[in-house]
């Protein structure tokens, strides 16, 4: 049972749920890394690339345990997103939604192409999504009336999703890990955290953790490592979308105080995005060997190599304090 459920258990009825990974996640002290960098918090893992039980895991699944039952919910048959030429997220939303008996159209905008890239593309391609390459973003939104237009089944449209499934409800699944994070600190698995650092890549992994912390008492700061120039990605923005996520809570029965805000423990930084989203990065690549060599972490270099990079700098300057912090582990390849 989500602990979403046993915190608001009038949400049962109402926030449908869909499980598509094992949880909790794992947490550990990476030793090795603490040790390779000398100095600074601790350095702990929760390791989200295990989330996820079909055949590609990440945030993207925690998003889509609560996504694809709302499209069900609303009883749509098909799904329309968008994200780059690699996206995790459109690959994650092709798979599992076929699962479940929804198709995936994706509009694909180009980013710069390498092996990591090229291998994503083929995946999707075998994913059985039905891909357009619109290019640009601005191309991407004149075609959305064409896209949505064309998917109505009946009188249901498509289910429209925004870039990485950041939208109000695809935000939960990261107020439930929060939830769970707060579990696995008060079991003694890890210490309370002064920090997690994440990649932010759209914003919903960002809010919904800002949010659930909030919920979970715990005064843990969320770093969100911006990794994407193509999205409006500040702190009033993510904040922003912490609070339609608690609106949309609060509307379907969740007793939460109105006094109980996101704003405050959300800390965005931009100095790690180097030439523009998905353009390498030395520090990126550095930090990407040092993760697979010392800890046999695998991580990518568009999105959760820049925010290890970010953290081990960060980390090097004191700017966690005594910490610990913890670097959440948002990769999706299997």
């Amino acid at each position: 049972m989500p602990h979403l459920y046993r915190l608001h258990p009038e949400l049962e009825a109402t926030l449908p749920h869909l499980a598509l990974g094992t949880s909790p996640t794992p947490v550990r002290r990476l030793d090795a890394l603490d040790t390779a960098c000398k100095g600074g918090a601790e350095i702990w893992l929760k390791d989200d690339s295990v989330f996820g039980d079909g055949g590609w895991g990440g945030n993207k699944v925690r998003k889509l345990e609560w996504l694809l039952p709302d499209a069900l919910r609303q009883r749509r048959t098909t799904i329309v997103t968008v994200g780059g030429l690699g996206t995790n997220w459109g690959l994650a939303t092709a798979l599992y939604g076929r699962e479940h008996g929804l198709k995936t159209v994706l509009a694909l905008i180009d980013q710069p192409e390498d092996d990591h890239v090229r291998a994503q593309l083929k995946r999707l391609r075998d994913s059985g999504a039905e891909l357009h390459f619109t290019h640009s973003k601005a191309r991407t939104i004149l075609s959305a009336p064409y896209l949505l237009a064309r998917h109505f089944t009946g009188f249901r449209p498509p289910y429209f999703l925004p870039a990485g499934g950041s939208s109000a409800v695809g935000a939960i699944g990261y107020v439930e890990a929060a939830l769970e994070l707060a579990e696995q600190v008060q079991a003694g698995e890890l210490p309370e955290p002064s920090h997690i650092v994440i990649p932010v890549g759209s914003g919903g992994t960002a809010a919904g953790l800002s949010l659930g912390l909030r919920l979970a008492g715990l005064q843990t700061h969320v770093v969100g490592v911006v990794v994407n120039d193509t999205l409006r990605l500040d702190e009033p923005t993510l904040t922003g979308l912490a609070v339609r996520c608690a609106k949309l809570l609060r509307s379907r029965g969740a007793r939460i105080p109105e006094n109980i805000s996101p704003a405050g423990n959300l800390d965005i930084v931009t100095e790690y995005l180097g030439p523009g989203y998905g353009y390498p990065m030395p520090e990126a690549a550095t930090a990407q060997a040092l993760s697979a060599d010392r800890e046999h972490m695998t991580l990518e270099p568009v999105y959760t190599a820049k925010a290890m990079a970010a953290l081990l700098d960060m980390n090097a300057h004191g700017r966690f304090g005594d910490g610990p912090v913890v670097y959440l582990n948002t990769n999706g390849p299997r």
